[in-house]
């Protein structure tokens, strides 16, 4: 019996899974001693119809069980993803809300709630838990690390993706089946002609300051090119201002496009 998946799942949506694999291994169970029991029958009476195997078979056929859907799917056909580059500061998200599910990442819980967030840094996760921020949203995902897997309050990726929190995000998004999805904040270099830190959030608790240089975007570059290359079904549209950065590597995918924030804003602003 193949391993079962639970990444991209809820933990209620994990624990419908889960049921559904033990009914099915009663069924196997059941399975088996049925075909043992006629093997019997036929042995010591062999000549038994075919009707009269079948009608006592009957009485062994465990009742059907509808298998549950294993991915979520998406009640709507857009999803923004949300990084915390600073191209994304004249979008107010709230705005977004109504047109598609948001998920976002790390501190924008600070003044927004997402449908879902997504958190890999470990000092950033104990921020939310010490927020309590997991009672006001249970779709907080994270990778389990020996730290915070005590925090059962959490959605845990099975197995741990390992990827950078907004590429994360991405991909979460992606498996659930949108049709066009939107990312906005991927800013990937720095400020300053690349050479300062770029996020939203620089100069406050867990980051890292304004003054300080560039993070290194290779990682968050090559994850974010997987996604775009493993779903080919979905419209990647990056939101992006008029002097950010447009690297090759995305633009050579026919579902990738970029957007200007400024028609972007005329679509889901107004």
């Amino acid at each position: 019996m193949a391993k079962l998946s639970k990444k991209g799942l809820t933990k209620q949506e994990a624990a419908k899974l889960m049921e559904w694999r033990r009914q099915e291994k009663q069924e196997t169970k059941l399975k088996k001693q049925l075909d043992q029991r006629q093997k019997n029958l036929t042995r010591t009476h062999p000549t038994q119809t075919s009707a009269n195997v079948e009608e006592d078979s009957n009485k062994y056929k465990p009742k059907q069980q509808q298998k549950p859907i294993v991915t979520p799917i998406s009640d709507g056909s857009v999803a923004f993803v949300l990084g915390n580059g600073t191209s994304r500061k004249p979008v107010n998200p709230e705005n977004l809300k109504p047109h598609g599910k948001v998920y976002a990442c790390n501190a924008i819980y600070r003044t927004f709630d997402p449908d879902y967030l997504v958190a890999v840094d470990v000092k950033m996760v104990l921020e939310l838990h010490k927020a309590g921020y997991h009672k006001k949203n249970s779709n907080i995902w994270t990778n389990p690390q020996k730290t915070i897997s005590r925090f059962k309050e959490f959605n845990f990726f099975n197995p741990s993706k390992g990827w950078s929190s907004g590429p994360t995000a991405l991909w979460l998004a992606s498996q659930h089946r949108y049709e066009t999805i939107y990312i906005l904040g991927f800013d990937y270099k720095g400020l300053k002609e690349g050479q300062k830190f770029n996020n939203i959030y620089a100069d406050s608790p867990n980051y890292k300051k304004s003054t300080d240089g560039a993070t290194f975007f290779g990682n968050w570059m090559r994850q974010t090119t997987n996604v775009i290359k493993e779903n080919p079904h979905i419209k990647f549209v990056r939101v992006i201002a008029p002097d950010n950065y447009r690297p090759e590597e995305l633009n050579k995918f026919d579902n990738f496009s970029t957007m200007l924030i400024e028609d972007f804003q005329k679509i889901y602003e107004n």
